[in-house]
Parts: C-alpha cells; structure tokens; sequence
C-alpha cells in the first residue's frame, strides 16, 4: 500500500510541478511550450488514480467478499500458494 502512495504523490507533485513552472518560468520563452506542458500535466491526475487502485499481485483484500467461510477458503488457496 505504501508503494502505492509513493507513486500517486510522485505523480502529482510532477503535476504540480509542470503547471507551477509552464506558467511562472517557461511561458516568459514559449507559450507553445508551457501550454504543452500543462496538456501534459492535465493526462497525470487519471493516470496517478489509475496507478494508485492497481492492485498489487500479494493482495487480497480486494477479494474479500464478506463471507468469512469463502474468505476462509480463499485465504486457504493463498497459502498453498506460498508454500
């Protein structure tokens, strides 16, 4: 989980980044430039939540259903698994 986090703020602080320096530093040289660089700052925020829910392949939680006799037997599977 904590992976996950790391990437999502890596991706957003990027974001941040891009529109705090296409309007405060590049648009002075470029305005194509620092439009470019918002577009792509404007594809990171779905992108990060995309990354953020991916599920990584050691988790179950996504799998528990509620039921504890079928989380029980899954959880069973899991540990043949490892073994």
């Amino acid at each position: 989980m904590q992976r996950r986090h790391r990437r999502y703020y890596a991706m957003m602080a990027t974001c941040i980044a891009l529109f705090v320096l296409a309007w405060g530093v590049v648009r002075l040289w470029s305005i194509p430039a620092a439009v470019a660089m918002c577009v792509v700052a404007m594809v990171i925020p779905p992108v990060a939540a995309i990354v953020a829910n991916r599920r990584e392949p050691d988790e179950r939680w996504w799998d528990e259903s509620g039921d504890p006799e079928s989380d029980r037997w899954w959880r069973e599977l899991d540990d043949k698994d490892h073994r």
